[in-house]
């Protein structure tokens, strides 16, 4: 089973390693230092789940030289979905499974008129980390799920073998009916969080406990959760209590990779997330303007430090 990761950052590493691990050929498609060192010195994943150090079968920054795949775990971050995805092509055969796991809710959408509807399922990652250095990758928490499903709702084959594929590599599989319900369910904690996050500069723990931030939190979940049920999703009805009981279940160190991006100085993913929201709102006439002001509040930085 050849598996083709792209991006071996703190999502994509440690689905990868643990395939790779497990016996299946992984191949890496990364950059820079990390790639250099994934070279040298292999891959190494640290974290609650244990230590993990793999040679992978290949690294590479070349998606053309790697040979059709059976699948691809597309980790890349949202700004890059397009100009990634056309690349894809070389790789891409008629039997080839591409299975994005981005944040947002709308990956699945782009790639569609690039690769077409065959070539896509959509995918959730539950699972955290981050690059610490070149070649090693910190797994926040022991946590470690994919859920994928055809967009048609089809239980199929290749789901069936992907679901396996995980089981079979230490870590649970999930087979979603509906897989739309599964990517907005996340979405719609990742918007309120990452915003918060990002307006802030600190960790969970310092400002959920504070009424007037707790508010922005629960309006900016519950403007989601609208304009979620306005595209159509099937949410369950305790969604917005379920958003709020997950985030007080959250460790108090707990941040997000929109927040530490704009701490880094990197693009942002916010027309993604709670820009995303603002633009569904307007399309369905549901008022955001909690969503709008974390849009516009953080708009300066979308791009990097503003000049």
């Amino acid at each position: 089973m050849r598996i083709v990761v792209i991006g071996a950052g703190g999502i994509g590493a440690p689905y990868g390693a643990s395939l790779a691990k497990a016996g299946a050929e992984v191949t890496f498609v990364a950059r820079g230092a990390h790639l250099a060192a994934i070279r040298e010195n292999g891959l190494r994943i640290e974290g609650d789940r244990g230590d993990t150090h793999i040679r992978p079968a290949e690294a590479t920054d070349e998606i053309a030289s790697i040979g059709a795949a059976d699948f691809v775990l597309f980790c890349v971050k949202l700004w890059d979905v397009e100009g990634v995805g056309r690349q894809l092509r070389a790789i891409v055969g008629p039997r080839t499974t591409v299975v994005p796991l981005q944040n947002g809710i709308d990956a699945t959408e782009r790639l569609i008129p690039i690769l077409g509807q065959e070539a896509v399922m959509g995918g959730v990652a539950f699972v955290t980390g981050t690059i610490t250095a070149p070649g090693v990758v910190r797994q926040t928490g022991s946590y470690q799920r994919m859920t994928f499903g055809e967009l048609d709702g089809r239980l199929s084959e290749r789901g069936e073998r992907l679901r396996d594929l995980c089981e079979g590599a230490g870590f649970e599989g999930v087979l979603s009916p509906d897989i739309k319900v599964p990517i907005w369910e996340k979405f719609i904690l990742l918007v309120p969080l990452s915003g918060l996050h990002a307006l802030t500069r600190v960790p969970l723990g310092t400002w959920r406990d504070d009424p007037d931030l707790l508010g922005l939190y629960e309006d900016s979940l519950r403007e989601t959760v609208a304009v979620g049920r306005a595209e159509g999703v099937r949410l369950p009805p305790d969604s917005v209590d379920k958003g709020l009981a997950t985030m007080r279940s959250m460790p108090p160190h707990h941040t997000t990779s929109m927040g530490n991006d704009l701490l880094r100085g990197n693009r942002l993913e916010l027309p993604w997330f709670a820009g995303k929201v603002v633009e569904l709102g307007r399309l369905h006439g549901i008022p955001t303007p909690v969503n709008g002001f974390i849009h516009a509040a953080l708009k300066p930085y979308i791009n990097g430090p503003p000049v």
